[in-house]
């Protein structure tokens, strides 16, 4: 037996010397080199920024949802203001700093999804929609679903090529932030001292501004707001802004509340001017057709010049 063994033993060494290499490097030894090491590049300081910022709106968000448990209310619509003003600084800080990335896009889209669709659904039926039961916790996940697909569908015709460029200037639909500050204009108006409104005009309130969410309405986007001050009216925008802050923080159910009023009245304005914009596009392919159609008759005439400005960039 000890024969056959140092038989087979002397057989089967080639084929497992064959089969396992020898080790560039001692698997226990932590200091000694490791060719197979993948090296990742060092990543910017100033791409870090904005996903910080968004993240302190997401921590915002989640706050509000358990001050809204602990029934206050007041600081909850203060966590959801502050969530929505540092949601509209981190991509245009990303855009200033050169900071923007596919990772800072997907972390503001499910950033804002807790903080403008669960949490203000959340709050408005712990306030009053609990009355209603299951049909008011359906108007309340009717909302925050709304919000979802109002952040999914943006991310996708954020890449359309199809887009005119103009487009840019206009949200289809109301954005998720506007939609979670406006949804919750009966609170405002409780907190001014007027009374309670009923379960079901909040019910119906917010059933509408969802829908608005996911509608196909044109709305400003402000993207190109604040891109360009001119030397006079740098001092005063400074007050202006220092004196909007004080009012929203002397009076801020009066604040809340008017700019939630001028923000619905202004939205056929929106699309008054995306229907301007359409019609002019029409009538400059329509004028420009006839050369087209000239240009192609004759063989080898090159194509009229056709304008194909830089499309612009995702927010963050």
């Amino acid at each position: 037996m000890a024969r056959f063994a140092g038989v087979t033993a002397a057989v089967a060494a080639p084929s497992i010397r064959r089969y396992i290499g020898p080790m560039s490097f001692s698997p226990f030894d932590p200091n000694g080199p490791d060719p197979r090491r993948r090296r990742f590049r060092a990543i910017p300081v100033r791409v870090l920024v904005p996903n910080v910022i968004t993240l302190l709106a997401l921590c915002a968000g989640l706050t509000a949802i358990r001050l809204a448990f602990e029934q206050k209310l007041e600081l909850a619509l203060a966590a959801i203001v502050f969530a929505a003003a540092l949601d509209g600084i981190d991509g245009r800080i990303a855009r200033l700093i050169k900071g923007q990335s596919r990772f800072g896009a997907e972390l503001d889209s499910l950033a804002d999804f807790v903080n403008f669709g669960c949490a203000p659904g959340l709050m408005l039926y712990l306030w009053d929609l609990s009355e209603y039961g299951n049909v008011g916790w359906i108007a309340a996940m009717v909302f925050a679903i709304c919000g979802a697909l109002r952040l999914a569908r943006f991310n996708v015709m954020i890449d359309d090529p199809n887009r005119p460029v103009w487009g840019g200037n206009f949200f289809t639909g109301v954005p998720a932030p506007a939609g979670a500050i406006i949804v919750m204009l009966p609170i405002y108006i409780n907190l001014l001292g007027a009374p309670k409104a009923a379960p079901t005009i909040v019910l119906i309130y917010t059933l509408a501004i969802a829908s608005l969410m996911v509608s196909q309405l044109p709305v400003f986007s402000g993207k190109n707001v604040g891109k360009r001050v001119s030397p006079e009216m740098v001092l005063p925008a400074f007050v202006l802004v220092i004196l909007f802050i004080a009012l929203l923080i002397a009076y801020p159910w009066w604040v809340l509340s008017i700019g939630t009023v001028c923000y619905l009245i202004c939205l056929p304005l929106g699309w008054l001017s995306y229907r301007a914009h359409r019609r002019r596009d029409e009538a400059h392919a329509a004028a420009m057709a006839p050369a087209a159609a000239e240009a192609s008759a004759v063989p080898g005439a090159p194509l009229p010049p056709v304008d194909a400005p830089e499309r612009p960039a995702r927010l963050n």
